[in-house]
């Protein structure tokens, strides 16, 4: 299983570690792979530089400055996650070319789009009973660091692994009628949510969620499921289909 973690559900400490406690949970019946980001944390460091934030179609504009302050922020982010998580190893998508990717566009700077996943390094982590934590910062053709969006990079390493990813994030699921939450539809197919798009009930937000979700299932993950991550026991629940929205092939 692929838990993609980050955003929201990371500023409360005590939260963060109730969610890793799930995940340790959850790796006893199955192995699990972490892909996480930290704009919360990210944008603390950088406001303690002066250095500004820009988003753009919902990423980060990433400067070289930018860039530098962000792989150091995602660093020790991804070290006190291993810690919480316990037998696990973190990593960074420039370890061992975890993460390959290449320029998204340049007007964005150092924003990169995947182009590979070392599976086979995250499959002997696995095999020796180990939980990687992969923080999104992957090496560029030209060996610099790219920031990564944490969702499609999740989507990326679920699709070479051929598993699942659950994406936690600070919403419920996809609603049909938002925000009421009778209105939360259990299971989309690929066809529905691309349908949901068009027809405007999936909006906002949701879409860039709901994209990741399907580029997972395009790049050969059998199912995604978005949850909320905002409240302790929610991953179990996700994992076994009674709670957020799965969405299938």
């Amino acid at each position: 299983m692929i838990v993609k973690y980050g955003g929201n559900a990371m500023k409360s400490l005590e939260l963060r570690r109730a969610v890793a406690g799930e995940i340790a949970g959850l790796r006893a019946g199955m192995p699990v792979v972490v892909v996480h980001g930290g704009g919360p944390v990210i944008e603390r460091e950088l406001a303690a530089r002066g250095v500004g934030s820009e988003f753009r179609g919902g990423l980060r504009v990433t400067t070289p400055e930018a860039m530098d302050i962000v792989e150091m922020a995602l660093c020790q982010l991804n070290k006190q996650l291993s810690q919480d998580v316990g037998q696990a190893v973190g990593l960074m998508g420039r370890d061992s070319q975890l993460l390959s990717a290449e320029v998204l566009d340049p007007d964005l700077g150092r924003v990169g789009r995947v182009t590979g996943v070392n599976a086979a390094l995250l499959r002997t982590l696995l095999g020796a009973g180990l939980t990687p934590v992969l923080g999104c910062v992957a090496v560029g053709p030209d060996g610099e660091a790219l920031n990564v969006n944490a969702d499609t990079a999740a989507g990326a390493v679920a699709g070479a692994l051929n598993d699942g990813v659950v994406f936690l994030t600070d919403v419920d699921g996809v609603y049909r009628d938002f925000p009421d939450p009778q209105s939360r539809a259990a299971q989309l197919s690929r066809a529905e949510a691309l349908a949901g798009i068009e027809a405007g009930w999936i909006a906002g937000g949701m879409i860039p969620k709901v994209r990741a979700a399907l580029d997972a299932l395009q790049r050969g993950a059998p199912f995604a499921v978005i949850a909320s991550g905002m409240q302790a026991g929610v991953l179990a629940r996700a994992v076994s289909g009674e709670a957020g929205t799965r969405i299938v092939p």
